[in-house]
């Protein structure tokens, strides 16, 4: 079948191939015949060694498909099922699950453990133990999530990781309250969805920050009423807050700058909350004075902040009464054939979301 591969670290194009296998399937287990992926920018991370991942493998994390086998023992799926794959689904189980923090949960990790393709004899790895820029991936059980009929294939792949994950910050994590005044840092869909979950929540003034431009067109379509650029940004938020500060600024880039910034546009006792994924052995460049004295909450925020059964749910439901655009926040469409000038358009900013078409 045709797949896209990482062969090192650090490579920027992948090798689109036909010498790749899905494998690993068998009790607990499932074959899901894809159908839609999205390109998001954990995906270039990953590919670059911020989000460590032993290479080779298949990258894609998130996807949306048909059940076209099941394994032993699992009860709760059926041939012919459509569902959205989950890179870090809940056991159910462990400390996080039972706690109610679901969202941490750690099982997911063991699916890394399970190569789940093979190329010319070798096993390799799908990305967070999935691998969707493939016709086909074999996943546990657990990972896949029936998805309602009405939900096209494309919308569902975006659900699977950054919808979820920027809706889920703002009404989750930081749980925006109506009236109040935000910043999104980052404009790519994390960015884009944390700017629609802060509207659905109300907030009054959402300013948007982005060194692309276009990215900032976007933004004022789905709701920002300013968007500036980093460098704007210290004098407009003096201006609309009369030099307080916001009441909730969100990160979605993953870097210690954009940190900083988000963190001095804050006003005293509000709330920073840091989305983007960076790498783990940068700083954040905070002292323990200014978190003491200032008083301002830091929230990270993983994978929406809540049980992600839960998020995809509520975010489905505000797809539906038309509270969410997400048909909008995809500007490209690519066969798995034309990936590498996806992830070009990607990271000059050409593209909001690409979905690739893999049926």
């Amino acid at each position: 079948m045709q797949a896209a591969v990482l062969h090192r670290t650090g490579d920027e194009q992948l090798d689109v191939t036909r010498s790749i296998t899905a494998t690993s399937f068998g009790p607990g287990r499932v074959r899901v015949r894809l159908h839609k992926a999205g390109l998001c920018h954990s995906d270039l991370s990953a590919m670059s060694g911020v989000l460590p991942h032993k290479a080779p493998f298949v990258p894609g994390h998130e996807g949306a498909g048909e059940v076209v086998e099941v394994g032993d023992g699992v009860a709760d799926l059926a041939v012919g099922d459509r569902v959205v794959i989950c890179w870090m689904p809940p056991c159910d189980r462990c400390p996080s699950c039972t706690s109610g923090a679901a969202h941490l949960c750690l099982s997911g990790y063991k699916n890394l453990a399970t190569p789940n393709f093979e190329m010319d004899g070798i096993a390799l790895p799908g990305m967070m133990g999935e691998g969707t820029f493939a016709e086909e991936v074999v996943v546990s059980a657990a990972a896949a999530i029936t998805i309602p009929d009405d939900v096209p294939y494309e919308i569902a792949a975006l659900i699977g990781c950054g919808v979820t994950t920027g809706i889920g910050a703002a009404l989750n994590t930081a749980r925006v309250e109506p009236g109040s005044s935000v910043v999104v840092i980052g404009l790519g869909g994390v960015g884009i969805s944390i700017l629609q979950g802060a509207r659905v929540a109300g907030a009054a003034q959402i300013v948007a920050v982005d060194p692309t431009s276009n990215r900032r067109d976007w933004a004022l379509k789905f709701g920002a009423t300013t968007a500036v650029s980093p460098e704007e940004l210290q004098d407009t938020v003096k201006r609309l807050s009369g030099g307080a500060g916001v009441d909730y600024a969100f990160e979605a880039v993953g870097t210690p700058g954009t940190l900083r910034a988000a963190y001095d546009c804050t006003r005293r006792g509000g709330t920073v909350c840091l989305v983007g994924a960076g790498s783990r052995t940068e700083p954040l460049g905070l002292t323990m004075g200014e978190l003491v004295l200032d008083e301002k909450k830091l929230l990270p925020s993983f994978f929406g902040g809540d049980d992600v059964r839960r998020t995809y749910a509520k975010v489905v439901e505000l797809w539906r009464a038309g509270r969410i655009d997400l048909q909008s926040m995809i500007t490209h469409h690519v066969p798995l054939s034309g990936i590498n000038e996806a992830i070009r358009q990607m990271k000059t900013g050409e593209a909001l979301r690409t979905v690739i078409d893999i049926v």
